[in-house]
């Protein structure tokens, strides 16, 4: 269990948050990653693993045409997958994985091309234009390296947001004790 993923349970408990995970070229890693914390049970509604590009559209939603026209390695796809698992698992957040492990190129895309996405509920005006946040990654390593430093990057993003999150609370609490000033 990595440190990382202890303070999203942590901060997911604190916040009374819940998580979804949808992963395709991790297969599972983040999931176990993140169940690996004691207490996860509290935070984590689930987990899918839409390796098959055509599971991304009928499990988590992905758009077909855009699966069609540029493949399952792509923003916009990270940002769909990381959405409809939150909403298909009934999350206040949902993070996502896509990209290219090797050992062979996919879709046109290099090895070591991922993205990780978050979604959740973001202040207004806080959202890209895909509607969650995406990171694009060029990694290197072999195949085992690529899909932990995956997993380590999406759970970097949605500590990320978490922290910021909580930034946010605090500073309203301390407003509310000192009179709103």
């Amino acid at each position: 269990m990595s440190s990382t993923a202890t303070e999203v349970v942590r901060l997911l408990t604190v916040n009374g948050g819940t998580l979804a995970v949808a992963e395709s070229l991790t297969g599972g890693l983040v999931a176990a990653e993140i169940t690996s914390v004691p207490g996860a049970s509290k935070v984590f509604r689930g987990s899918v693993t839409a390796y098959a590009t055509e599971l991304k559209h009928r499990l988590l939603g992905v758009d077909a045409t855009l699966l069609a026209q540029r493949g399952a390695v792509d923003p916009q796809v990270a940002a769909q997958m990381a959405a409809g698992v939150r909403t298909a698992l009934g999350a206040d957040w949902g993070i996502a994985t896509t990209g290219v492990a090797g050992p062979d190129p996919q879709d046109g895309q290099a090895v070591g091309t991922v993205y990780v996405a978050v979604d959740g509920p973001f202040a207004e005006g806080d959202r890209s234009a895909s509607g969650g946040k995406v990171r694009h990654l060029r990694l290197n390593g072999d195949r085992a390296e690529i899909r932990m430093e995956s997993v380590r990057s999406v759970l970097a993003l949605l500590l990320a947001e978490l922290a910021g999150e909580q930034t946010g609370n605090e500073r309203a609490q301390d407003t509310e004790r000192n009179g709103g000033f």
